[in-house]
């Protein structure tokens, strides 16, 4: 029992694949910001693929989130835009949050400078 046991957990996919945020930039643009972000994901297709980021203060206050609307199984890397968010005077800093389909928001973040 104790062998079906283990070569089940071995068998099984993992489960847990938030996307990686790889790199971020921001950019002023008119009286808002552009953040560009590169996230990694194994997206299979539609059953699983990273399905948008976000742009946060350091509390959680969501300033913006961009929606991916397809599979990006075959661009790994890739950089996608999200333009005109509103960023309060005096910050500094923003966190990037990705999410995925099946697994929903990562709870780790990336920090990006505002230059």
């Amino acid at each position: 029992m104790r062998m079906l046991v283990a070569c089940l957990l071995f068998a099984s996919p993992a489960l847990a694949e938030i996307p990686q945020i790889t790199g971020a930039e921001a950019q002023r643009a008119g009286t808002g910001w552009r953040i560009d972000v590169t996230l990694s994901h194994p997206d299979t297709g539609w059953d699983h693929y990273a399905d948008g980021w976000r742009v946060e203060l350091a509390d959680g206050t969501v300033l913006g989130t961009r929606d991916l609307a397809h599979p990006h199984v075959e661009e790994q890397p890739f950089t996608r835009s999200l333009s005109g968010i509103t960023i309060p005077e005096g910050v500094a800093r923003v966190q990037i949050r990705a999410r995925c389909n099946v697994d929903g928001w990562g709870t780790e973040t990336y920090s990006l400078s505002l230059r």
